[in-house]
């Protein structure tokens, strides 16, 4: 069982514009043509941060039409929220706020042998990162820029603490790297 991020991202380092808006990505290609489908499949638990969550809800109708529900999401979710959202219906869903560490244990006992999936943010993904529970970042990278937006990982990362370990062409407008988060010690990170 690992914990990853999976997101996409334009070439200049953004998931979404300043605005949490995410049209840029939707001419980029079709889920179905990514590595989505095997992806989702071996998830077995969300975390969600609370943009993305209350982008799910602005969106909906736009989910619902591209996944047949305005919850396209079997597994349970961890909204990570200090304000008070409304609940999507038919949504397994728990609202959680403070350390991640917190909740770290209860999302693998529900993912049982799958994954957990970081959705989104790139602020949660990095609070994963730094109490050192993230295994796996899948991105895929988008051929647009956005000049500024919500970053793709707001945390500084100086030393090889990730090993790019795949890198896969998705149609003409995408490419997927994978990175493992390495936490070992200088002197491993040299091997």
């Amino acid at each position: 069982m690992r914990t990853q991020y999976y997101t996409a991202t334009s070439l200049d380092g953004f998931i979404a514009t300043e605005d949490d808006s995410l049209e840029w990505l939707f001419p980029l290609g079709s889920l179905d043509d990514s590595s989505y489908p095997e992806f989702i499949s071996k998830v077995g638990a969300l975390a969600m941060g609370s943009a993305t969550y209350e982008w799910m809800l602005r969106n909906a109708e736009l989910v619902a039409a591209e996944a047949g529900s305005p919850w396209p999401y079997t597994q349970p979710a961890w909204i990570f929220s200090s304000r008070k959202l409304p609940v999507i219906d038919g949504a397994d869903i728990r609202f959680v706020h403070g350390d991640v560490r917190n909740f770290h244990s209860e999302m693998q006992k529900a993912a049982g042998d799958r994954n957990i999936w970081i959705v989104g943010g790139g602020d949660l993904a990095g609070q994963f990162h730094d109490v050192g529970l993230l295994d796996e970042l899948i991105v895929q990278v988008g051929s647009v820029t956005l000049g500024k937006g919500k970053p793709l990982f707001p945390r500084r990362l100086l030393s090889p603490s990730l090993r790019l370990v795949s890198v896969r062409q998705v149609d003409a407008s995408m490419a997927e790297l994978r990175y493992e988060v390495h936490r070992g010690n200088k002197a491993d990170a040299a091997l």
